[in-house]
């Protein structure tokens, strides 16, 4: 595949405005496309670009140099990570040649092993991320950070407003499941709550996740593809952005969600949606994504390859219920202390069982013991009735 030929290089004084790069900062071990150089995809591992396609949007573009990428290149990392900078993507004449493009270098890039770290753009380019999953007949667990659920009527274009429920309609569908972190009673229809649970997903509220947030790890754990509204995030920390508003997610909760997701195995594809650099007059929202990205970064590095729990390597914990009909087996890693549920199910006409492992935490267990089939193992199996 001929990636250069999505991509605009980024300006040459955009590179020479940060010549200065240090040993330890980031830049300085990021291959950078230019004007003379493309990077070379071998042996990377994140391949980083922006989409700055704003149609379904109220926010917009800006042509002057990324701001993200200065603070981020300027920060000191540890380990030298491989990483590429494929630069800005090229917006077609059309809108769903844009969309194409977006699904295709996904495509590549998964296939690959290289996660694309997508900077937006209007939040309905997740839609385009989501059919690069599908396309490749992978059912997937997508997680949404937002502060409304944008899921529009089905007589709506596909907007930031209505992408979600253009993701959740899509057929044939590689949506095994959906959660829904950080919105706000006020933006949300109970209806719409009431919808999500009768699908089996997962939602939480910004309340609840603040007062939970260790309950993120597992969440992230069972995650293929995070997406990152950055209205989600209070006004005082990402003011950038048309959708801002007083409450939401604090700069510490964002960099602490974004390390669960750098720790997570599973992860595959990240995007950051909904920045507006034009109202970013001081440069402190582009300053708090970086940070973002970073600690995402981090958190890659200390992954631990626990896709699926090593069960010669975990203590077992069997939780019996009183009904006589249900059990869990959890599993707790001897190394990381990370836990799982096996959820029976069948795989053949002959109602032969095996077990498929849901990334949990220790309340889960606890919620077991005390009599109470815990949610996370309830839906899971619904899925598969």
């Amino acid at each position: 595949m001929n990636l250069r030929s999505f991509f605009k290089p980024h300006a040459s004084s955009f590179i020479l405005q940060n010549k200065n790069w240090e040993t330890t900062h980031i830049g300085r071990f990021t291959q950078i496309h230019s004007p003379n150089f493309f990077p070379n995809i071998k042996e990377s591992k994140i391949a980083l670009f922006n989409v700055p396609e704003y149609e379904g949007s109220q926010n917009e573009m800006s042509n002057e140099n990324c701001k993200i990428r200065s603070f981020l290149y300027s920060f000191h990392f540890k380990f030298n990570l491989q990483i590429i900078d494929l630069g800005i993507l090229n917006i077609q004449k059309e809108r769903k040649n844009t969309f194409e493009s977006i699904q295709k270098i996904c495509e590549f890039l998964i296939e690959k092993n290289i996660i694309p770290i997508i900077i937006g753009g209007g939040h309905d380019i997740s839609y385009a991320v989501y059919k690069a999953y599908a396309s490749q007949n992978k059912f997937i667990t997508m997680t949404n950070i937002d502060s409304k659920f944008d899921i529009g009527t089905k007589d709506d274009n596909l907007n930031s407003f209505s992408h979600l429920g253009k993701i959740i309609a899509h057929k044939p569908s590689a949506l095994f499941h959906l959660n829904h972190l950080a919105y706000q009673s006020y933006f949300v229809s109970e209806l719409a709550v009431e919808m999500f649970d009768e699908m089996f997903f997962d939602t939480m509220r910004l309340g609840d996740l603040k007062v939970n947030m260790h309950e993120i790890e597992p969440i992230m754990r069972n995650s293929d593809f995070l997406n990152f509204d950055i209205s989600s995030i209070q006004y005082q920390f990402a003011s950038a952005n048309i959708y801002s508003s007083p409450n939401g997610l604090t700069g510490e909760e964002a960099c602490k969600i974004m390390r669960y997701a750098g720790l997570s195995d599973k992860i595959s594809s990240l995007g950051l949606f909904e920045y507006n650099q034009n109202l970013d007059k001081n440069g402190q929202t582009a300053f708090l994504i970086a940070e973002m990205i970073w600690y995402f970064l981090d958190g890659y590095n200390f992954r631990k390859n626990e896709l699926n729990p090593n069960i010669n390597n975990c203590t077992k914990f069997t939780v019996a219920f009183e009904d006589g009909k249900n059990e869990i087996i959890f599993y707790r890693s001897n190394t990381s202390g990370r836990w799982w549920m096996g959820v029976p199910i069948n795989i053949d006409t002959n109602q032969t069982k095996k077990k498929y492992f849901v990334a949990c935490s220790y309340a889960d267990y606890e919620k077991a013991n005390n009599g109470d089939l815990p949610q996370r193992w309830l839906k899971t199996i619904n899925k598969f009735k």
